[in-house]
């Protein structure tokens, strides 16, 4: 008999790939995905879908047991400002948030809600236990090096980048010349790119970087190929990620974009 697997599925293609490993290594996936959010061809990658809306944990719970999950993992983003206009919190939900006392911050909602579905015997797995390949590798990846302005803009923003995130406000900034240009709250990161650049007349420098207490289950920093696109309309010249703390998709088409059009991508490790 197939291993089985739960996976809340947000936006983006994370959920399909990891559904498509999950069955090469022999697992039976069973999704729960979200209304406006989940990509409908993810049923193609599937046992089976239950599309719900945010804030319904009972039916996802119930969901779940009919099918014996007893692993899951939460992957792939959701559209906060969308996510407000379309969450229908059940009473187990009304009930998570008001034990929170006062206190939404993603990670702690995240927490909480892992730990109610662990009291119905369902335990979180890392969002990258079945992909470590997609863990970004240590280097510059990339032709084009970064200047010695931006080498000091990547020492600037990995700094503040990592107090945002230890606030729990976001995880990305774009620097420019010294000053902070965009800092990453609910919009996202290539909203977050598009802000900074505005401000700038090139040379942006966009770093990514994983919280200080980051929690792997989910919310892992990710970028890929629409990163760069986002960053070449806001003409940034170096994106900066974490190495081995952050998920890359499309890595040969990020190279491949980045080179043509003069932008620099490195991965640091966190004690340089």
């Amino acid at each position: 008999m197939n291993k089985r697997i739960g996976l809340i599925a947000g936006s983006g293609s994370f959920p399909i790939i990891f559904s498509k490993k999950a069955a090469d290594r022999g697992f039976s996936v069973f999704a729960v995905g979200y209304h406006n959010e989940t990509d409908s061809v993810l049923s193609d990658y599937v046992e089976s879908l239950e599309i719900i809306h945010i804030g319904q944990i009972k039916r996802l719970i119930r969901f779940f047991k009919k099918n014996r999950i007893k692993e899951a993992v939460m992957i792939g983003a959701i559209k906060k400002p969308g996510a407000i206009l379309d969450i229908r919190p059940d009473m187990k939900a009304i009930s998570l948030i008001a034990n929170m006392r006062h206190s939404t911050h993603d990670d702690k909602i995240l927490r909480a809600f892992a730990k109610v579905l662990e009291d119905e015997g369902i335990r979180i797995r890392s969002s990258t236990f079945l992909l470590p390949e997609l863990l970004a590798d240590e280097g510059c990846w990339t032709k084009r090096k970064p200047t010695k302005a931006e080498r000091a803009d990547i020492e600037l923003g990995w700094k503040m980048a990592k107090e945002i995130g230890r606030l729990d406000i976001g995880q990305c900034v774009v620097v420019s010349n010294g000053t902070v240009m965009a800092v990453e709250a609910i919009d996202g990161t290539d909203s977050t790119i598009c802000r900074g650049g505005g401000f700038c007349n090139g040379n942006a420098v966009v770093v990514k970087v994983c919280k200080p207490m980051q929690d792997f289950r989910f919310d892992v920093p990710a970028v890929g190929a629409q990163t760069v696109k986002s960053m070449h309309e806001a003409g940034a010249t170096v994106l900066l990620i974490e190495a081995r703390r952050s998920l890359v998709f499309d890595k040969e088409e990020m190279i491949c974009l980045a080179n043509q059009w003069g932008i620099t991508i490195m991965a640091m490790g966190k004690d340089e």
